[in-house]
């Protein structure tokens, strides 16, 4: 029927979306002032007075009905402790209005969000933080017997820090809070901080280390990595077969000298030829390691060759990496020895032979062509080309159009077939020159010594258009 101005603010603080409370309706005042006292399902059959306490130890007020004639009279007033003085001075009670204002202003202002829970479970305080978190996850304001965090943290100690999470109903989104506790007699305060940046972080972290690890999974190359206290830290399932270690043993994360112990134990590194001071160089190979500079080649007992390298990584951490190249050393050894052959074979073929590649430069010479031209190639830093050898030739033989000719054909002329011509050296000495085209755009040369001319005279020279 009707309100004081005080009962009125009070039933406005309980405005969600701008609409009054109306006082007209029992059944709503009965849910507003429920959220503060208990006992209001009562309230239909109150006949004369009933008091009801408020549900917070702390709040100190009750609420009054009493039924007068009819009319229901509900009245909020401050509880009456007997013996005690209930009147205070008016400067009092308004540096206590004062305090409170700023208190609860401060409260709302904080932008971390804060409630209390009273001993019946039911939240009895919260700020404008914990309403507005409230408001986001469930569309409401907050109700005394609707809970915002699990109501496990009642039973965690006072002082404790407890990780928490929110979910939205309907949707896969978290809010990730870490709450403290503080018990008191009579209630529970608890703070939250948002750490949802954190706990992404920390889930992108562990992410990322996943896929690091599952690429590591799939490499051939074993990979060790020592963190700053030289402790093996991550390994990869190549390492295990490479170095025939353990599962156990490696997964112990044993030290960077008993890893490397065991490595000699099993005889899956070269034998140090003075134990004792072995040890000591390990301390230089983590230094070596630790700037990128450290890469050695191993040759095992048992025949395999291991490229062992060590990579810095950040923190202080070390990674050493453990590849066998045993297949390519071999094919490289078996290469050289090919090379090696050919090449002692072309030195026992009479005829000079040169060979130019498809970009001009001399790549292969025998003994007789180094002899018949006073010239070693394989001296030179620097690559030597047709127009090197050519001016070389045309030096010490008499003048002839042959060697631009071969200039032309080894750069490339459209029509390449085999040719042949004979020129003189100053020496009076008659050499055929023969030019084949060989695969992949490379040159043959050979000369053939034909003699001295018996009168001294030159011979004509045949170009390799004359061959045609």
């Amino acid at each position: 029927m009707d309100s004081s101005a005080a009962g009125r603010a009070l039933l406005d603080a309980d405005e969600t979306d701008g609409t009054r409370v109306d006082i007209s309706d029992l059944a709503v005042l009965r849910t507003v002032l429920g959220k503060r006292f208990l006992g209001l399902d009562t309230l239909d059959a109150v006949e004369d007075e009933a008091v009801f306490a408020a549900r917070d130890s702390l709040d100190g007020y009750e609420l009054l009905a009493e039924r007068l004639d009819g009319i229901l009279r509900l009245e909020v007033r401050p509880i009456r402790l007997p013996g005690l003085a209930n009147s205070r001075s008016p400067a009092a009670l308004h540096a206590l209005e004062v305090e409170y204002d700023t208190l609860r202003g401060t409260m709302d202002m904080a932008p971390y969000p804060i409630w209390r829970v009273n001993d019946g479970g039911e939240v009895s305080w919260f700020n404008a933080a914990y309403a507005d978190l409230f408001h986001r996850t469930h569309g409401t304001r907050p109700h005394p017997g609707q809970r915002l965090f699990q109501s496990a943290l009642d039973t965690k100690p006072s002082g404790s820090r407890i990780r928490a999470s929110i979910s939205i109903p309907g949707q896969d989104n978290f809010f990730w809070y870490d709450v403290w506790i503080t018990r008191h007699d009579g209630y529970r305060m608890f703070y939250a901080v948002d750490v949802g940046a954190v706990v992404n972080a920390e889930t992108a972290q562990r992410n990322f280390v996943q896929t690091l690890t599952k690429t590591f999974a799939q490499l051939s190359i074993g990979l060790a990595i020592f963190d700053r206290n030289r402790q093996l830290a991550l390994f990869n399932p190549a390492l295990i077969d490479l170095t025939a270690l353990p599962a156990d043993f490696l997964s112990a994360r044993p030290n960077l000298l008993s890893f490397f112990d065991r490595l000699r134990d099993g005889r899956m590194m070269p034998e140090p030829k003075d134990y004792r001071t072995w040890r000591d160089q390990m301390a230089d190979l983590v230094a070596a390691a630790a700037d990128g500079s450290y890469r050695e080649t191993w040759s095992l007992p048992s025949g395999s060759i291991y490229q062992v390298s060590g990579r810095p990584h950040p923190d202080g951490a070390v990674a050493f990496l453990f590849e066998d190249i045993t297949a390519e050393v071999s094919l490289t050894r078996r290469f050289r020895s090919e090379l090696e052959i050919s090449q002692s074979i072309l030195d026992h073929v009479d005829d000079a032979i040169a060979v130019f590649g498809a970009n001009g430069v001399l790549t292969l010479s025998n003994a007789a062509y180094r002899e018949l031209w006073n010239a070693d190639p394989d001296s030179s830093f620097a690559e030597v080309t047709i127009f090197d050898t050519t001016r070389d030739w045309q030096s010490r033989s008499m003048p002839t159009p042959v060697w631009g000719d071969l200039r032309e054909f080894v750069s490339g002329t459209p029509d390449r077939s085999t040719w042949w011509a004979n020129v003189t050296l100053n020496s009076g000495e008659d050499v055929a020159c023969t030019v084949h085209p060989i695969q992949d755009g490379a040159t043959l040369v050979c000369f053939r010594r034909t003699g001295l001319k018996e009168d001294g005279g030159s011979v004509a020279q045949l170009s390799h258009a004359d061959a045609r």
